[in-house]
């Protein structure tokens, strides 16, 4: 394994097989653009909409708008190499100032809409960014003052760029011309590591090893010209964007649209309008579609597919989704490392239904290891159907984070497999179902309670319409378990007949939550999961109230 200061590479042996094997093509991000809009000129690419207005754009016009920005970018100051940070919500101009970022060889890192100063300071001073492009406000906040205080505090950041401004129009505006093409090998963007504690880690992709997921994702996904993406979630994630999400549309030379928020509202009614076929959500979110598909009044019947991934889908809303939204379900579980598996749309629904899918490539190599040995080899494999803790490696999972050596020691292995901290059991098909997260087991007096599973019994109840179990310090058991509980519209079921519910579901008694928690809702992440971290420090600031 070869590193530098920044980047963690694939051994060179390593990475001759998979350009031999045809995986890694040599292609970087603006040359993929430009060869689609000479094969799709004509069609739409994408929809969105920005301050109330929308807008449709061809493959010929998003490659010209990158092509103009990129030139602007480069006469600004932007160099190969650079890092810029991207903090844009769902809209059109997403694409082209990735693309036009791409081509002027620097490094978009992702940001999230809903990422504050803190993160986004974090991102600037990992990254030494040398600068911020946003949005002047959305959601009602100042992402703009937001952007110019990082500036402030950053050393490096030398300019802020606001989409809809005068001097983004004049950028946007530049003549196009011919830039140098950057190292298809090479580092083409940094995205954020996932997870619900803590400041996120950046992550190295490159063009070659994205677009290798990019291609495959498309076709499991069986995206054709004539499908339409919604992108539900904020795009600068991974999975809106590339499982299949607005590149594995463009790559099929389908139309994306954006949607500004992910309401079933807003989602039911571009599903009508612009004859969604496709889409992807997290299981919060599939499960509030599914609760509002009984009382829309739009037409959902465009919609073949709904992808589940981000977290866990359980099994009694996996069963849900199908009856209630007339289209097919395929559960999706990967990481912005890279690792990403699908169910396939021909997986009998048996496996549609209990796993989270299978890997992209057949040069994804899995092991599960372990469980209770953190430090476990990456040989240390347990047999199929047991729990174990999942390490994988392959041709799209990164071999490092970005000028991270310390954490880099204990995330990988000395042989180059990632430490997910998923647990997981594989099947003898090769599919995997998703048990946890190893650091969200609980430990309840030396029983293992996996929240995931108790999670689903909950949801089982019709009164629910989603749960978080998480864990409580306690003195005796060391931590006892807590389920956070949104109910569904109606009377709300009260805590003693959730424990009853679930103690009559056959479950040890130890599963039973020791305390019960109605709430309206949960404190989520930027992209829409449920964020335990937020729920255990409420508890942590109720028992501290109480003491």
């Amino acid at each position: 394994m070869s590193a530098g200061v920044d980047h963690v590479a694939w051994p060179a042996d390593v990475a001759a097989r998979y350009r031999a094997s045809g995986h890694w093509r040599g292609q970087t991000f603006g040359a993929w653009l430009t060869a689609l809009a000479a094969a799709h000129s004509g069609r739409t690419a994408v929809v969105g909409e920005r301050d109330g207005v929308t807008s449709r754009w061809t493959f010929a016009g998003l490659d010209e708008r990158a092509h103009r920005i990129a030139a602007g970018l480069v006469d600004s100051g932007v160099r190969p190499g650079d890092r810029v940070v991207v903090q844009l919500p769902n809209v059109p101009e997403f694409l082209p100032v990735v693309f036009g970022l791409w081509r002027a060889g620097a490094w978009p890192v992702f940001a999230l809409p809903a990422h504050r100063h803190s993160e986004l300071r974090h991102f600037a001073e990992q990254a030494e960014a040398v600068a911020v492009i946003t949005v002047d406000r959305h959601e009602r906040h100042d992402h703009a003052g937001t952007a110019r205080q990082v500036a402030a505090d950053v050393p490096s950041v030398r300019d802020v760029l606001v989409v809809g401004s005068a001097e983004f129009a004049d950028l946007a505006a530049t003549a196009p011309r011919d830039l140098p093409d950057p190292d298809p090998s090479g580092v083409a963007f940094l995205q954020l590591s996932g997870g619900s504690t803590g400041l996120p880690k950046l992550i190295p992709r490159t063009h070659d090893d994205y677009l290798y997921s990019v291609r495959e994702s498309a076709r499991i996904c069986a995206l054709r010209p004539d499908s339409v993406y919604l992108a539900a979630l904020p795009v600068a994630h991974n999975y809106p964007l590339s499982s299949p999400g607005v590149l594995g549309a463009l790559h099929a030379g389908a139309a994306t649209v954006l949607a500004p928020r992910p309401d079933a509202d807003t989602a039911f009614r571009l599903i009508e309008a612009e004859r969604v076929t496709i889409s992807g959500v997290v299981p919060p979110l599939a499960a509030a579609w599914v609760q509002a598909a009984a009382r829309t009044g739009h037409d959902l019947s465009s919609l073949e597919v709904l992808l589940v991934g981000g977290a866990k889908c359980g099994r009694e809303l996996a069963e849900r989704i199908g009856p209630a939204l007339g289209c097919r379900l395929q559960q999706v579980f990967g990481m912005a490392e890279g690792l990403v598996c699908y169910t396939r749309l021909d997986d009998p629904d048996e496996v549609v239904l209990g796993t989270q899918g299978r890997p992209i490539s057949l040069d994804d190599e899995i092991r599960v290891v372990d469980p209770d040995d953190p430090a476990a080899p990456s040989d240390a494999v347990v047999p199929d159907g047991a729990t174990g803790a999942l390490l994988t490696r392959g041709p799209y999972t990164i071999r490092g984070y970005f000028r991270a050596a310390a954490h880099n020691a204990t995330a990988f292995t000395p042989d180059g497999f990632y430490r997910t901290g998923d647990l997981v059991r594989r099947t003898p098909t090769g599919h995997l179902e998703v048990v946890g997260r190893a650091k969200e087991q609980i430990n309840r007096g030396g029983e293992k309670v996996a929240a995931e599973e108790v999670e689903n019994h909950l949801m089982a109840h019709p009164d629910v319409l989603d749960a978080a179990v998480v864990a409580v310090p306690d003195a005796y058991l060391g931590e006892r378990t807590c389920a956070y509980v949104v109910p569904a519209a109606g009377a709300a079921p009260t805590g003693a007949e959730l424990r009853r519910f679930v103690r009559e579901r056959g479950v040890a008694a130890f599963k039973v939550p020791d305390l019960v928690q109605v709430v309206g809702e949960f404190p989520v992440t930027g992209v829409g999961k449920t964020s335990k971290r937020e729920l255990r420090a409420a508890l942590a600031a109720l028992a501290e109230k109480k003491g």
